[in-house]
């Protein structure tokens, strides 16, 4: 399948909360389109999107897949997204690539953790978003509730384009609010709908929705406001087109009604998808800067030089590496020499793909817009540009989270320790939001991962993939330390062993910093006290020196650091020297300003039905928790809450044991807390015996 217009692709992330159908959507999609010739769930395994054997093993995505669907002589280009937030890099990757979003909303849970969270990253880069309300054969799914939810968050620009015929388990058919037309589906699971009359019992609402669909596009347009005051209608094609400005401006966020286990809605969406969705030509100029960092424009120029954005690598054991890229201007023929720009080389491009997951089929080039794959190149990784080495740029990418977790590892068998490095650094490539090495500090091989079921998902594909087993230790919680007050400190380093010496004297004062700000360091000497060429190391012996820590071995952040004073000798003094001057001082300087141990605490979402919650609610408690707030959600109740690393590490057994395995959570970073007296001088003390120890 391939495109050589890109006004006919549609490049879309279908995205959502887990739990919410995305697979089984994009299987849906291929089936009814004919590109798979059977049906498949995530629950039975075997999903297009779906192949890593983890994912099968364990019934969740864990990493963006692409899929295309042809469909009435355009092609669509899906990238089927996570739902844990644990995995949500992927998710924002998937985004940032594609032109819009296909969000997925279960139609009796409504909006959730992960639901918010795509809304939010859409509105940040201004992608529109449709909305697909999933499972609406399930017991409770109702258009009513779920657009009460949608309306309730997001505004009352979210509004449905179509109506279910029947509910729940009679879930029948649809009636489009744009057509004026119903369309029945069997229950047989093709997708395919053959077009009926309205049902009489339905005529009112379809009126009543479809006259508030009118006034919303009406808005969205003076022009069109202007023709509806004048006429009180608007006509079928101003609807129409009207619709799809409002959706491409981000001005109406339509709703659509699907019942994936039985098809209902599949031609309909794919319809829906292809009239309203912006196609490559018509979306937002994408971000970039030039190789001296000055922001630039790439507009989607098919005549243009080549730029395309790397988003995703996949290590395949049998195929090796696949890259896959979206080409932002320009054509990508399968035989091209490529520039880097991160790696600043060239490398050569043998063959382009049309992806469906990890499976490629050739084609002869990927146009402006299009998405596929390239097997093997060397240097490519995730958040690359590869572009025409004569218009070399950066194209705008993902910030990528910081490690909520982390775990020592160590190889079963002592000559697996070059294999973990290996193993980790492929796995790496294709997880973004995952980090291993060395710490320089302890010594300890790292692992770490935005949560506890990311880490243990890596170590079983350590396992499966490269047949490497590994022991995990218990996670590090990355404390930090700080300063409370101003202090000054005095360090003095002098020796006299015979022949030339070591002299060295600074004078400093550290004052603490707002979160987030890390160090600085000032240099507030006038004259000669200690020449220019000393200063920088008196700033990298207490770079050094915090890096190591105070109180009890972790770094010491927030706090800025201004040089005064000093002393110098012509003959004994040097950068050493001073070095060890600067560490002595700053340990002077802590031992007066107050230290104190930081904590990370993490924003905490739990999910639980209400005969549990008082249990909930005490266990966090326990945990040193913060409640934030209770909010009733269909099926249950949503506790918010701020709890401390510390106390959360061991959470998901818990919460299982007392929900009985039917309480969820989404766990995130929210800032660094002082920790409180007593429980700070447990943590020294374990760092004094381990030190000890050591």
């Amino acid at each position: 399948m391939r495109v050589d217009s890109s006004e006919k692709i549609r490049n879309l992330a279908i995205a959502g909360h887990s739990g919410t159908g995305k697979t089984t959507l994009a299987s849906a999609l291929l089936y009814t389109s004919g590109v798979v010739n059977r049906l498949t769930r995530t629950e039975d395994g075997g999903t297009t999107t779906d192949f890593d054997q983890e994912e099968i093993n364990r019934g969740i995505s864990i990493g963006a897949a692409p899929c295309a669907v042809p469909w009435r002589q355009h092609k669509l280009n899906f990238i089927d997204c996570p739902g844990y937030a644990m995995f949500f890099s992927d998710t924002q990757a998937a985004i940032r690539t594609t032109d819009g979003v296909v969000l997925c909303v279960d139609g009796a849970a409504g909006v959730e953790v992960v639901t918010e969270k795509v809304w939010n990253h859409a509105a940040t880069i201004e992608q529109p978003v449709l909305i697909v309300l999933t499972k609406m054969d399930r017991e409770r799914a109702t258009l009513e509730g779920a657009m009460a939810s949608l309306s309730a968050r997001f505004g009352r620009e979210v509004l449905p384009i179509q109506l279910p015929i029947g509910a729940e388990h009679d879930l029948e058919g649809i009636v489009d609010l744009v057509s004026g037309r119903a369309y029945r589906y069997s229950k047989d699971g093709d997708g395919k709908a053959a077009p009926s009359d309205v049902p009489d019992d339905m005529k009112d609402d379809v009126e009543t929705w479809r006259s508030q669909l009118i006034e919303m596009v009406a808005e969205s347009s003076e022009e069109l406001l202007e023709k509806f005051f004048e006429e009180g209608e608007l006509s079928s094609e101003d609807l129409t087109s009207g619709l799809r400005r409002a959706v491409r401006r981000r001005r109406l966020f339509p709703v659509v009604i699907t019942s994936l286990a039985h098809g209902i809605g599949n031609s309909a969406l794919l319809d829906v998808l292809v009239d309203l969705m912006p196609n490559p030509l018509e979306r937002q100029i994408f971000p970039a800067t030039n190789v001296g960092g000055e922001p630039v424009e790439v507009a989607p120029d098919p005549d243009g030089p080549l730029s395309a954005l790397v988003f995703k690598t996949i290590s395949d054991p049998f195929a090796g590496k696949i890259t896959l890229l979206r080409v932002v201007s320009g054509t990508l023929a399968g035989d091209a020499v490529v520039w880097n720009t991160r790696a600043e080389q060239p490398e050569k491009v043998n063959g382009v793909n049309v992806m469906q997951g990890k499976s490629g089929t050739a084609i002869p080039r990927l146009v402006t817009g299009d998405i596929g794959g390239v097997a093997k190149l060397k240097l490519a990784e995730s958040g690359d540009t590869l572009c025409d080495k004569k218009r070399p740029v950066h194209l705008g990418w993902i910030d990528v989270p910081e490690p909520a977790i982390s775990f020592a590892v160590e190889p079963k068998s002592k000559g697996d320790e070059e294999k973990i490095g290996e193993a980790m650094h492929k796995l790496q490539e294709e997880d973004l939001s995952l980090k291993a090495g060395r710490d320089p500090e302890t010594g300890e091989f790292l692992l770490s991962g935005q949560g506890q079921l990311h880490v243990e998902i890596t170590v079983a594909k350590l396992h499966n993939r490269f047949n490497v087993d590994v022991i995990l230790h218990p996670p590090r919680v990355p404390y930090r330390e700080t300063v409370r007050r101003k202090a000054d400190g005095h360090g003095r380093h002098k020796k006299q062993s015979g022949g030339r010496g070591q002299f060295a004297d600074c004078k400093i004062t550290v004052e603490p910093l707002k979160q987030g700000e890390d160090f600085d360091f000032v240099d507030e000497i006038f004259g000669g006290a200690i020449p220019q060429n000393y200063r920088p190391a008196v700033e990298k012996g207490i770079q050094e020196a915090r890096r190591r820590g105070f109180l009890a071995g972790y770094p010491v952040v927030d706090f800025r650091v201004r040089l005064t004073d000093g002393q110098y000798h012509d003959v004994d003094s040097s950068e050493m020297a001073f070095k060890i001057a600067g560490s002595l001082a700053f340990k002077d300087a802590m031992a007066k300003a107050a230290p104190t141990i930081l904590e990370p605490m993490m924003k905490i979402e739990v999910t639980v039905t209400e005969d549990v919650m008082g249990d909930i609610m005490s266990d966090l408690s326990q945990r040193r928790g913060r409640p934030q707030g209770v909010e009733s959600r269909p099926g249950g109740q949503l506790i918010t809450a701020i709890v401390p690393m510390a106390e959360m590490l061991s959470y998901a057994p818990a919460l299982n044991s007392m929900t009985q395995g039917k309480g969820t959570f989404h766990m995130e970073f929210a800032s660094y807390e002082e920790m409180p007296a007593n429980v700070a001088q447990k943590v020294i003390e374990e760092s004094k015996k381990a030190a000890a120890a050591d």
